[in-house]
């Protein structure tokens, strides 16, 4: 992995950041949910510790929405394109869950857990010795401890 800081940015870059910090951990959720948000096969999440993150430019704007079971959902965006940057999980006010998409260098991302694969498009195939979980972990912090 490459070193940090990294910096990342939305579609339209008025909203610039840096992750000053490694990663916790990323994974891929196969989930519908995650397929329907990023209207692709999957979603990536990065989770980092919150204070890890700093704005370089721009605001980014706090969106609430509902979760499936009505929870809020909060998202940090750019105001300007609607970017998703980050979630800010409301249990864990010490971390953010990166779209490491936004990342400007992404060459050095990869997933160390999957989740919900059960829900993995059919033609997806998994990278060998990489974990898995068909539905969601019954513990989140043990993706922490993934290799």
């Amino acid at each position: 992995m490459i070193r940090p800081p990294h910096s990342g940015r939305c579609l339209c870059g008025a909203t610039r950041y840096r992750i000053m910090e490694a990663p916790l951990v990323t994974y891929a959720c196969h989930c519908t949910d995650c397929q329907k948000r990023s209207g692709s096969a999957f979603g990536l999440s990065m989770w980092v510790r919150r204070a890890s993150i700093e704005v370089a430019q721009g605001e980014p704007v706090l969106h609430v929405s509902a979760t499936a079971d009505g929870r809020p959902r909060h998202t940090r965006i750019c105001a300007a394109c609607v970017t998703r940057l980050w979630s800010e999980p409301q249990k864990r006010p010490d971390v953010a869950v990166l779209r490491p998409g936004t990342l400007d260098d992404t060459s050095w991302v990869r997933p160390q857990i999957h989740i919900w694969t059960r829900s993995a498009q059919p033609w997806f195939a998994f990278p060998e010795g990489v974990p898995r979980h068909d539905t969601q972990p019954p513990n989140l912090m043990d993706l922490l401890k993934s290799p």
